[in-house]
């Protein structure tokens, strides 16, 4: 018969085991991996009409403040069209970066072997 140390190892092991396996880790779904990408979809876009709203916003204050009615109102919804650009390719990369990032963990996630005797 195992005594008490045996069995705490025992179940120390298992764990350990479980573990490696990954059986406690949450199952990833189709739709949870669709819905974080709609996310960031919808972040993009709202990343440059918010770009466009500040350049809108800015260049028609000063056109009302100066009275030069509409070429600061233009010059600042092009800045504001590149700056919402901008940040859409940072948010890209970011995207990429982290894909990448997910699939080389995964690839070095240890592995079965079918080794033979």
């Amino acid at each position: 018969m195992a005594g008490p140390e045996e069995q705490q190892r025992m179940r120390d092991l298992e764990a350990k085991i479980k573990a490696l396996k990954g059986e406690d880790a949450p199952k990833v779904h189709h739709y949870d991996e669709h819905h974080s990408q709609a996310q960031m979809a919808w972040r993009m876009v709202i990343e440059l009409v918010s770009g466009l709203a500040i350049g809108f916003g800015i260049g028609y204050g000063l056109d009302t403040l100066l009275g030069t009615t509409p070429w600061l109102m233009i010059v600042f919804l092009l800045l504001g069209f590149a700056a919402g650009v901008n940040v859409m390719i940072r948010s890209a990369r970011e995207m990429q970066r982290d894909g990448m990032a997910k699939s080389a963990s995964s690839d070095d996630a240890p592995r079965g072997t079918d080794e033979g005797p």
